[in-house]
């Protein structure tokens, strides 16, 4: 990591990613953490490090609105029978593969928690900057609940390593919600459906009560964080929508009443498509067992009609993954995927401005802009003309920067 010294880029070919249009020849002053001037012309400030860009690409850093930086193994069990110390450790690689794919700014949806995103933000450990929910709430029996059949206690669910917290009825939902919040969440998770993952339920299932829904929103929004929900179905997505969930994460299966509901409670959708074809390629390599891997083709194709459904219908999107394990180098052909529905402009909005829209952050990331925080990325060539150059960092990434430190430069 270098020292925060004042960093004068100049010659830059600026992507305004919300008009989704190149301003070339740009100069730009990044100072104490933040962009603090742009201008066509020069701009005079001998204390700062000049770095020629030559009509090279400045844009935001990139936001993935859904992983799990503490999934290590896409094996559970075996993850939450890991010393949490061990854990932290292999995250730290897997939040460093993040950054060399040019992600700034990561939204987890399980694993995460206080201690991790303050070693990130203290530079104890490299990564993109952390939102967390801590554990995702979770009935017994939900996405969340990572017993098999035959398994009658309840330990592994509570490990520091896992990711679910079950709870069950009004009052342990609160108490639960509130946990997660005192420990500083910047958003609350519920497993609203079945998922692939879980080894004791039915993708199509709905999971919560009503009452249960209504009691964790309640919390979060006395807390004023947003709640988001796991959900694959229509069912479960719509259910979810009415009770007041902001987010929804995959939603592989959503209808047109969906898209209205998008809509009407003017909410988000999380599409996570690279997963689903990492896990029919390598989820058994990575250490899922092969009757969950199995499950995938249930979502596997219904993803990319949901996408369009919710694209052509105007939904707010934001980008996200949900990778594990020795899949999380697959983060970037969630671009490829994206791309062939929607515009190169909207998937790099969806990862850019959109997320920071999701994320309560509109004004402090998401764009290359004065006052904004400098996390910034240089790009060799345009990806608004050709979004696979975000798909091949390796081949097209020149710099990433985060509140004003250079973490990556190629030589």
């Amino acid at each position: 990591m270098t020292d925060n010294r004042p960093i004068l880029f100049k010659n830059a070919a600026l992507l305004d990613v919300v008009a989704g249009e190149t301003r070339p020849n740009r100069n730009v002053l990044v100072k104490d953490g933040a962009i603090a001037a742009i201008s066509p012309d020069a701009i005079d400030a001998p204390e700062a490090e000049a770095i020629d860009l030559q009509g090279r690409i400045l844009m935001p850093g990139l936001c993935d609105a859904h992983v799990h930086v503490t999934a290590v193994t896409a094996n559970f069990p075996e993850l939450m029978a890991m010393s949490p110390f061990y854990v932290s450790a292999r995250a730290g690689d897997v939040m460093a593969g993040m950054l060399d794919r040019g992600f700034t700014t990561v939204r987890d949806a399980g694993g995460a928690d206080f201690g991790l995103a303050r070693a990130v933000t203290e530079g104890s450990i490299e990564g993109p900057r952390i939102l967390y929910c801590g554990h995702a709430l979770s009935q017994t029996g939900g996405h969340g609940d990572m017993r098999s059949p035959g398994q009658q206690t309840l330990e592994q669910c509570f490990c520091c390593a896992g990711m679910g917290h079950i709870c069950d009825g009004v009052s342990e939902v609160r108490r639960a919600a509130r946990e997660e919040i005192r420990r500083g969440a910047t958003h609350i998770k519920i497993m609203a459906s079945g998922g692939v993952s879980s080894p004791t339920d039915r993708i199509t299932s709905t999971q919560f009560s009503d009452e249960e829904i209504n009691a964790i929103v309640q919390e979060a929004e006395a807390a004023q964080i947003p709640v988001i929900a796991h959900a694959y179905t229509a069912r479960a997505v719509n259910r979810a929508l009415k009770l007041g969930v902001f987010s929804i994460e995959h939603g592989n299966l959503i209808d047109e009443e969906s898209v209205r509901l998008f809509k009407a409670h003017e909410a988000w959708l999380v599409p996570t498509l690279s997963t689903y074809q990492a896990l029919v390629k390598e989820g058994e390599k990575a250490g899922m067992a092969a009757d969950l891997v199995a499950k995938t083709y249930e979502v596997l194709d219904a993803g990319i009609k949901a996408l369009e459904m919710a694209y052509k219908g105007g939904v707010n999107i934001a980008f996200g993954t949900d990778l594990l394990g020795i899949m999380h180098r697959h983060q970037c052909n969630e671009f490829t995927i994206r791309g062939a529905v929607c515009s190169p402009a909207d998937v790099i909005r969806q990862a850019t401005c959109n997320a920071a829209k999701l994320f309560g952050m509109a004004g402090k990331i998401g764009q290359v802009a004065e006052g904004f925080l400098a996390d910034l990325i240089v790009v060799d060539g345009d990806p608004v003309a050709d979004l696979s150059l975000l798909a091949t960092p390796e081949k097209s990434l020149k710099l990433v920067m985060k509140e004003g430190r250079v973490l990556r430069r190629a030589a």
